[in-house]
């Protein structure tokens, strides 16, 4: 049996729920202002057009199917191909946007 370990955290004013590997519990405690903060947390000074457009895509996909793409989805279908992707999230992009964009982590992500 697994246990995960949920702790609140206040990420630009707001309590937000994470579990032990930083991702979001709740996805909907998610703000744009969240996103600011966790992008410049993981190295990212300014989110251009193309990082909202991934961290959008993200959230949309999640609410549609109950998971984040994988690095492989994202670069067929949210207009922003794979070796773009990881110039935006070069720590990992399906893990780093899925943090961003405020869902747990996608499957088949390590």
């Amino acid at each position: 049996m697994t246990t995960t370990t949920t702790t609140t955290t206040i990420i630009a004013g707001i309590a937000v729920d994470l579990n032990a590997e930083g991702f979001f519990e709740h996805p909907d405690q998610w703000t744009p202002e969240i996103a600011e903060e966790l992008a410049k947390a993981e190295g990212i000074e300014k989110m251009s057009d193309k990082h909202w457009q991934v961290v959008k895509f993200m959230r949309q996909e999640y609410f549609a199917k109950g998971t984040g793409p994988t690095v492989r989805m994202l670069g067929k279908t949210s207009g922003v191909s794979v070796k773009e992707l990881y110039e935006l999230f070069p720590k990992g992009p399906a893990k780093v946007a899925a943090r961003i964009a405020g869902i747990p982590k996608p499957k088949g992500c390590i």
